[in-house]
């Protein structure tokens, strides 16, 4: 997090903030960075692991679907980027589901690391701006060719629907350094 825009007199904002990053389930650590060391959060994130993608997206279509919401074949609530999961639908996940998360705040020069698959949201606290960088490893093709299997089966007009992982690429680029590793060292391996 590269800025995070905080407006000068305005203390109602900040108790609001506080408040947000209380019901987002930040441990008291955190809290504390906020009211005693006196830093900037700009982002609240909460991070999922990739295991519980489907649940997640079970539970999802099921909450749609009590809001008398339709659920398209051709779109994903994940994907869609359409709900966010606040305090009583957290803790509802984790009763019906058994699904839990990491809360965690994002101030002002903190990185957060999201892992291959993991589902995600993030809640900007105030203005600010984020450099994002993907970053796909060879170690992790076989979850990212996943996720580009589920964005082939979004609609045409969907934002995620083109392989932005370009996970073919990946394999070809991680094979093709594995030959020329074994083809430098060939005449090593040959040997007794």
């Amino acid at each position: 997090m590269v800025y995070v825009g905080i407006p000068k007199g305005q203390a109602d904002q900040e108790e609001e903030v506080l408040k947000t990053i209380q019901d987002g389930d930040s441990d008291e650590l955190t809290i504390k960075r906020f009211t005693e060391g006196r830093e900037k959060p700009g982002a609240l994130w909460h991070i999922y692991a990739a295991k519980d993608t489907e649940k997640i997206r079970e539970f999802l279509k099921k909450v749609a679907e009590e809001q008398g919401q339709e659920n398209p074949v051709d779109h994903d609530p994940i994907h869609d980027q359409s709900w966010y999961l606040d305090r009583s639908l957290r803790k509802r996940l984790h009763q019906e589901y058994g699904v839990q998360g990491w809360a965690i705040v994002q101030f002002l020069g903190d990185v957060v690391f999201i892992p291959a698959g993991a589902p995600h949201q993030v809640h900007n606290l105030y203005s600010c701006i984020k450099v994002a960088e993907d970053f796909v490893s060879p170690e992790h093709v076989k979850h990212c060719f996943w996720l580009t299997q589920e964005f082939r089966y979004l609609s045409h007009t969907h934002t995620n629907h083109e392989d932005k992982l370009q996970v073919k690429n990946v394999i070809y680029h991680a094979v093709k350094d594995a030959v020329g590793i074994l083809r430098a060292n060939e005449s090593s391996l040959s040997r007794p």
